[in-house]
């Protein structure tokens, strides 16, 4: 499958709530959004010490498959490593447009009812739980690495 982009998904979130069922840990939240564009809900687990968020804000998130700003194809081998370091080292890719970057695996794909269609990643132990129409997810591959990018 060939893309335009490494970007696999992208919207403008407007957070609902936070910590509806109680705060479990002293550094995470999880913060409940519902996207403006393609009527996606996501849960997302985030560290409120790096990226302090707050009910009503909104932010966009992005999921990539490389920071990358060339496109790299599931049949191409990428010339060089995704590299993000902060002494600059490395290649300037995508992460430069957004303040808060994570890394992470989709593990887990549910099928609800008409065309809905829920998406799991693990961000190291942050989760995510991203629902909406299997049109705007058909790029989310269960067992892929990627990246999950937020600005506001």
């Amino acid at each position: 499958m060939s893309r335009e982009s490494n970007i696999l998904f992208d919207d403008i979130f407007t957070i609902t709530d936070i910590n509806a069922e109680g705060k479990r840990f002293d550094r995470v939240s999880r913060l409940m959004a519902k996207s403006q564009s393609h009527a996606m809900h996501l849960a997302l687990d985030y560290n409120v010490e790096l990226y302090p968020l707050r009910k009503g804000e909104t932010f966009t998130l992005a999921l990539a498959s490389s920071l990358s700003r060339e496109v790299v194809g599931a049949d191409e081998e990428s010339t060089g490593r995704d590299v993000w370091r902060p002494d600059r080292k490395g290649s300037v890719g995508i992460e430069e447009d957004y303040e808060c970057v994570m890394y992470g695996k989709v593990y887990k794909f549910d099928e609800g009812s008409h065309e809905m269609v829920t998406a799991y990643a693990s961000f190291g132990g942050l989760l995510m739980a991203l629902t909406g129409s299997y049109r705007h997810m058909q790029n989310i591959v269960i067992g892929e690495n990627v990246y999950l990018l937020m600005r506001r």
